[in-house]
């Protein structure tokens, strides 16, 4: 009768784990070399390292990538939007480095997948978290900033969020675009709106195209970085049609 393989843990289960994904594409989208050691303690969320015999986990790197990332942006906006007072640059800076704001990015670049998560949060789908992945984008923005330096981590950020930042409003990031043309459709004792959408490109950089529709007429088009970018441009447009008929 054979015995039972022990279950690995603690370095041996990190290095498994580690080795068992290749993380090319995920270091291609980011544009940057990433060390062995500082990478694998970008990606161990604290359930992994918990339940492997409490290993190092990634959460120093998210408070050294929080800092980078909030003085990356907040500088790029304040050259951008000269004109805009302190109290919107504030706004527009906190919609983008929010836990969405940093989640969008992460399913851009297919983060989910690399993340070292222990049994727990698996089974609860700890991959798809906003929580979870925009703590590990900021771990990962750490690890840049240890290996290379201010510069190049900033440089990893403007790109990441170059779009965010050049479509930055402090109205249009608050506003949800979406509740609100179901408001106005119900209001018009109109039907619920549908929304299908596309995506073109290579994986780490596909652009998606949304349509709005309702009665059977498109009525709104958007085009974004991710699903949820295009379906609020494509409710905005819609929600300015609908206005420019009752006006």
């Amino acid at each position: 009768m054979s015995r039972k393989k022990p279950r690995v843990t603690g370095v041996d289960a990190l290095n498994e784990a580690f080795d068992s994904v290749d993380h090319a594409p995920l270091l291609e989208s980011l544009g940057v070399d990433i060390q062995r050691d500082l990478l694998i303690l970008a990606l161990t969320h604290r359930s992994f390292a918990n339940e492997n015999g409490m290993l190092p986990n990634n959460e120093r790197l998210e408070f050294l990538g929080d800092a980078v990332l909030g003085l990356s942006v907040a500088n790029k906006l304040y050259e951008r939007y000269p004109s805009s007072p302190e109290s919107e640059v504030s706004k527009m800076r906190a919609s983008i480095v929010s836990r969405y704001g940093l989640s969008d990015i992460a399913r851009e670049i297919g983060l989910g997948e690399y993340i070292l998560l222990g049994k727990g949060e698996l089974l609860t789908e700890g991959r798809s978290k906003d929580s979870i992945l925009a703590d590990t984008t900021e771990a990962l923005l750490g690890a840049i900033f240890r290996q290379h330096g201010f510069e190049v981590a900033r440089d990893v950020v403007l790109r990441l969020f170059g779009h965010k930042i050049e479509h930055a409003s402090a109205k249009s990031f608050h506003q949800d675009w979406k509740t609100t043309l179901q408001e106005e459709l119900a209001h018009l004792k109109k039907p619920m709106a549908q929304y299908t959408s596309t995506s073109i490109g290579p994986d780490h950089d596909l652009e998606f195209t949304a349509i709005v529709s309702f009665d059977g007429e498109e009525m709104g088009r958007g085009v974004g970085p991710n699903k949820k970018i295009a379906e609020q441009e494509a409710a905005h447009q819609a929600f300015r049609k609908l206005r420019q008929w009752r006006a």
